[in-house]
C-alpha cells in the first residue's frame, strides 16, 4: 500500500535528499528489479506528490520490472487491467492505457464508419505512448514486465511500458535470482551520500538551472532577433513596394500624358482635314 512518510516507522533514521541528489541515486533512473509484495511497501514523500515518486526506504524509484504470470485480464473502456502473480506472496495489477486509434498504419486519418459501432481503440505506453500489442498477455502467459508505479484507491500498480514474454521457467527463475541479489545489495541498504557529494550535485544543479536560465535566454534573443531580422525584412520590402509603387505611377502618368499629347494631335489633325476638304470643294465647284 502507497502511504505518507508519516505513516512508516522504519523512515525514522533515514537521510532523504532532496531532488538535486536523485542523478546518483542508483535507483532514480533505473528499471528497479522488485517483487510484487515490495512494490506494495513503497510509500510516497511530502513534497513529491503527483509525481508518481516512490520510496524503498530513501531509495527514489519511479521505474519497476517485474517478472510472473497473467493470472486475470479484464478490459474496461480506457484501461486493460492485468493481474501478474510473481510467487512473492502478493499479486500486482498492471494497467495497459488505451487510447482512441486516429490514425492506420500508413499514418492516413481514419474515418469514422457509417455504422454504430464503437471507437477502435489501441493500446499504449505510459511514457513514451507507443503502441502495443498485448495480445499474448493472456491468463497462463509468463512476461517480464516494466512499468511506471501509480496508485488507486490506497494500492500500488504498475502501469506498463513494455514487456517480454519469457520463455521458460528457469528465465522466470534467473530473474527471481537478480531480483533478489538487488534488493539485497541495493534496496535493503539506505542510501547515503557524503556532503562532499551534496555539495557538489548542489553546485551542478545550480549550474544546470542556471545554463538552463542563459539557453531560455539565449533562445529568446535569437527569437527576438529573428523576429527583429524579419521586421527589418518587412520594411525593406515594403520600402521597395512603395518605390516601385511610385515608379509605376509616374510610368501611368506618362502613358496618360503621352495618350493625352496623341489624342490632341489626332483631333487636330482631323480639323485640319476637315479645313482643307472644305477648302477644296467649292474651287472644284468653280472648275465645273
Amino acid at each position: 500500500m502507497a502511504t505518507g512518510d508519516s505513516d512508516n516507522a522504519h523512515d525514522t533514521g533515514l537521510t532523504f535528499y532532496p531532488a538535486f541528489c536523485f542523478k546518483a541515486s542508483p535507483t532514480h533512473f533505473a528499471w528497479v528489479k522488485m517483487a510484487a509484495v515490495d512494490v506494495h511497501r513503497l510509500r510516497t514523500r511530502k513534497g513529491f506528490e503527483g509525481q508518481n515518486l516512490y520510496f524503498y526506504y530513501n531509495h527514489p524509484i519511479q521505474f519497476v520490472c517485474l517478472a510472473g504470470i497473467i493470472v486475470a485480464r479484464e478490459e474496461y473502456p480506457r484501461r486493460t487491467v492485468l493481474v501478474l502473480d510473481d510467487s512473492s506472496g502478493a499479486t500486482i495489477e498492471v494497467v495497459v492505457l488505451k487510447v482512441l486509434a486516429t490514425s492506420d498504419e500508413n499514418g492516413a486519418t481514419a474515418t469514422a464508419s457509417s455504422t454504430a459501432t464503437a471507437p477502435e481503440t489501441v493500446h499504449v505506453a505510459s511514457t513514451t505512448r507507443s503502441p502495443l500489442d498485448i495480445s499474448t498477455l493472456t491468463p497462463g502467459a509468463v512476461a517480464k514486465i516494466k512499468g511506471t508505479l501509480s496508485s488507486f484507491r490506497s494500492t500500488m500498480q504498475v502501469v506498463l511500458e513494455r514487456y517480454v514474454i519469457l520463455p521458460d521457467t528457469n528465465a522466470e527463475i534467473r530473474f527471481w535470482d537478480e531480483r533478489a541479489r538487488y534488493l539485497v545489495d541495493v534496496l535493503s541498504v539506505p542510501w547515503s551520500l557524503s556532503a562532499d557529494e551534496i555539495a557538489q550535485l548542489r553546485r551542478e544543479a545550480e549550474e544546470d538551472e542556471q545554463k538552463a536560465v542563459w539557453d531560455q535566454r539565449r533562445a529568446q534573443e535569437k527569437k527576438k532577433r529573428l523576429a527583429e531580422r524579419e521586421e527589418k525584412d518587412r520594411r525593406r520590402i515594403q520600402r521597395r513596394w512603395e518605390r516601385e509603387e511610385k515608379l509605376r505611377e509616374r510610368q501611368a502618368a506618362m502613358c496618360r500624358e503621352a495618350n493625352r499629347k496623341f489624342q490632341e494631335m489626332m483631333t487636330m489633325k482631323r480639323k485640319k482635314m476637315k479645313m482643307s476638304t472644305a477648302k477644296q470643294a467649292p474651287a472644284r465647284e468653280n472648275e465645273g
